[in-house]
């Protein structure tokens, strides 16, 4: 996994700020491959919220670049209500949870 301690522990502190304690995170996509090079960090987010999940992807954003400097990131949220989807199934068996 291409994340350094400090960068893992700012994902998981600001998740859990911004969707709260029961929210899982998970790293994905080529970041997760070690001999590969560069990339965007790709992180799954499954939350027990419901509403105003695009107002948090964004405060998290925000967070995210304040704390882990300019990085291209990705994010993909999941209700954990809502039937997976093609790439909330491949962030979940191919992801490592943070």
């Amino acid at each position: 996994m291409r994340l350094n301690p400090e960068q893992i522990a700012a994902i998981k502190q600001a998740t859990a700020e911004v969707f709260g304690p029961e929210a899982s995170v998970r790293l994905f996509g080529s970041r997760i491959d070690d001999s590969r090079r560069g990339g965007d960090i790709d992180l799954y987010i499954e939350t027990d919220k419901t509403e105003g999940l695009i107002d948090l992807k964004a405060r998290l954003l925000i967070k995210l670049f304040r704390r882990l400097g300019a990085q291209r990131i990705d994010l993909v949220v999941r209700r954990r209500q809502q039937p997976p989807e093609a790439i909330h199934r491949d962030a979940l068996e191919h992801g490592v949870l943070l």
